[in-house]
């Protein structure tokens, strides 16, 4: 089972209804903002390409330890519920898009 199948297995709880049993999975914090008519988070999750100091506790709260390698798809799965750090990403990666477009045009005026 790969880390991003365990942390959606973490989300995932049985539920009771007119007595049948089923497997239900909780919606992330990404997920609940685009229920609800936000959609922005999402989209910069493919612009996380990397990461440092990140541990299977830090993400399911138990397991190892030791650095992981970056996962994409685990990294994706793990911010979808980390609207926190998620938010922080957010608004890095639009500061560096601002820089940027800022930078060409100021060269375009000289």
């Amino acid at each position: 089972m790969s880390l991003a199948d365990k942390i959606r297995k973490a989300r995932e709880q049985e539920v009771e209804a007119a007595g049948f049993f089923f497997l239900v999975r909780r919606p992330t914090d990404v997920e609940m903002m685009e229920l609800r008519g936000q959609k922005m988070a999402r989209a910069v999750i493919p612009y996380v390409i990397g990461w440092r100091g990140v541990t299977e506790i830090s993400i399911l709260g138990n397991g190892s330890p030791h650095p992981l390698e970056f996962d994409a798809e685990a990294c994706a799965e793990w911010l979808q519920d980390r609207i926190d750090i998620l938010s922080l990403l957010v608004d890095a990666i639009f500061a560096a898009y601002q820089a940027h477009a800022e930078k060409m045009e100021q060269s375009v005026k000289n």
